[in-house]
This record gives structure tokens, C-alpha cells and sequence, in this order.
């Protein structure tokens, strides 16, 4: 990320926190007072796009998406769903041996 789109995208987060409508003057207005020179074009996007979508859901969907793309092809159908569903017994596995690796069947404790 560029130093204008992190700078805009807390701006737009201020503005957002204080309940004052998040404009194109108003993040240039925050910009300028911490002193920091972005091109000319950001603070209009960031407007834009707060303009057209809800920042509260932009907020807590952050990253939501990067897990959809797993569960739709271990879900799917065919070939995929095929090596998919035999990896996660795989898992499985290993961790039931792990629970079978521990300091009691070495045969002593700490305070032994």
C-alpha cells in the first residue's frame, strides 16, 4: 500500500469514528493537518467508495474473504472434493498421535 491510501484510509476511519460524513475536503482537510502530502486523486476514491458502501461493514468483514476461496473447493464437487476430504483426516491423524506422545509415557513427572 502506498503512504496516500494507508494516509486516506485512516482519515476516512477518523471521520468515520466521529460520525462526520466522510468527503473528499474532509479527508484532505485531516491530511493536511497531520502535515502529510498524498496525490490528488485519493482522498476523492476514499470518498467515493465510503460514499457507496457502509463503513461499519467494511470494518468487520475485513479479510472475511480469503477463507471462502478454501470452503467453496473442499466443498465442491468432483476431483477436488476428492483430495480435499482425504487431507482432513490426515490431520486428524497427527493430532490424536501427538496426544499419544506425552510425558506420561516416558515414565516419570516433573516432581517424580
Amino acid at each position: 500500500m502506498s503512504v496516500g491510501e494507508i494516509a486516506c484510509t485512516y482519515a476516512a476511519l477518523i471521520l468515520h469514528d466521529d460520525g462526520i460524513a466522510i468527503t473528499a475536503e474532509k479527508i484532505s482537510t485531516l491530511l493536511k493537518a497531520a502535515n502529510l502530502t498524498v496525490e490528488s486523486y485519493w482522498p476523492g476514491l476514499f470518498a467515493k467508495l465510503c460514499e457507496n458502501r457502509n463503513v461499519d461493514d467494511l470494518i468487520v468483514n475485513v479479510g472475511s474473504d480469503g477463507g471462502a476461496g478454501v470452503a467453496v473447493s473442499a466443498s465442491s464437487g468432483g476431483a477436488a472434493g476428492g483430495p480435499a476430504a482425504a487431507a482432513a483426516p490426515a490431520v486428524e491423524e497427527k493430532k490424536e498421535e501427538e496426544k499419544e506422545e506425552s510425558d506420561d509415557d516416558m515414565g516419570f513427572g516433573l516432581f517424580d
